[in-house]
């Protein structure tokens, strides 16, 4: 993730501060969520708890709760302290701290399971910076990925560097079927390809376009359709191809990595001015 400045934190603070986002899977990947780490503490005591959805001002989440927990928030005047973390990808360390609350109610999560509760939480002050990095990053690439979805990304030795890309060398499963292709370009909506085969063969089949970062080997992997095929000059054997990702399903994880390059290039613009 790109480093934020206070200018940045603000707008992310005034801008998004209100949007409330669930922790998928998805979003569960992309931030490093630790769910292990994540409790409620009153008074002392905390008390395990699964965060399902946090904006900067409120959150949500799902915690089983004893009779010591309502009589130590009675105490407390409805008063905890919602711990999270987060892994870090360069440090062995996760990034952890609490946020300041106050319970506004209980929903009953499960019928057969009296003691599960949905808990809201009212931040009682402005979030942690490194919270509002985190929910603000994420809520810009998904705007980002809708208003600059076509903005494209050609595939360099000096862009594989920037964007953490092992290679420029990717897989492609065209209805199943493994492919190794060329990375020409990327973009938020899509990837423009080099690979073997014949052009009519592989037009509107289902995709899966899937290639590696060097961060800890992770792979990224984003479903698409081929919407153009066009032959390669001098090779009969080899098509460039533009796969078009479902928009529905591309992982978070991807659009920050789209976006924080994106802005690093905007950053170097506005220097030059």
């Amino acid at each position: 993730m790109a480093l934020i400045t206070s200018q940045q934190l603000g707008r992310f603070f005034e801008k998004y501060s209100d949007i409330n986002l669930t922790f998928t899977k998805d979003v569960v990947r992309a931030t490093g969520l630790l769910h292990r780490n994540t409790h409620i503490k009153c008074l002392g005591d905390h008390w395990p708890c699964v965060l399902y959805s946090c904006s900067m001002k409120e959150a949500r989440v799902i915690a089983n709760l004893s009779k010591s927990f309502y009589e130590k928030l009675k105490s407390a005047n409805n008063l905890v302290s919602l711990h999270v973390a987060f892994a870090q990808e360069d440090k062995s360390s996760p990034l952890s701290f609490f946020v300041t609350s106050k319970i506004n109610g209980f929903t009953p999560y499960d019928k057969t399971k009296p003691n599960l509760n949905f808990l809201s939480l009212e931040y009682t002050q402005r979030p942690p910076d490194d919270l509002i990095v985190i929910l603000g990053s994420l809520a810009e690439a998904n705007l980002n990925s809708a208003q600059r979805k076509e903005e494209r990304i050609e595939i360099t030795a000096d862009t594989i560097r920037k964007l953490g890309l092992k290679s420029k060398t990717a897989l492609v499963y065209i209805e199943g079927i493994p492919r190794k292709c060329i990375i020409r370009d990327l973009s938020f909506s899509g990837a423009k390809l080099i690979l073997p085969g014949i052009g009519k063969f592989l037009m509107n089949k289902n995709a899966l376009f899937r290639f590696e970062l060097t961060d800890r080997n992770k792979q990224l992997s984003l479903n698409g359709t081929m919407i153009r095929v066009e032959t390669v000059a001098g090779r009969k054997d080899l098509v460039a191809a533009a796969v078009q990702f479902d928009e529905t399903k591309v992982p978070y994880e991807y659009k920050l990595l789209i976006n924080d390059y994106l802005n690093t290039l905007r950053s170097k613009k506005g220097n030059s001015n």
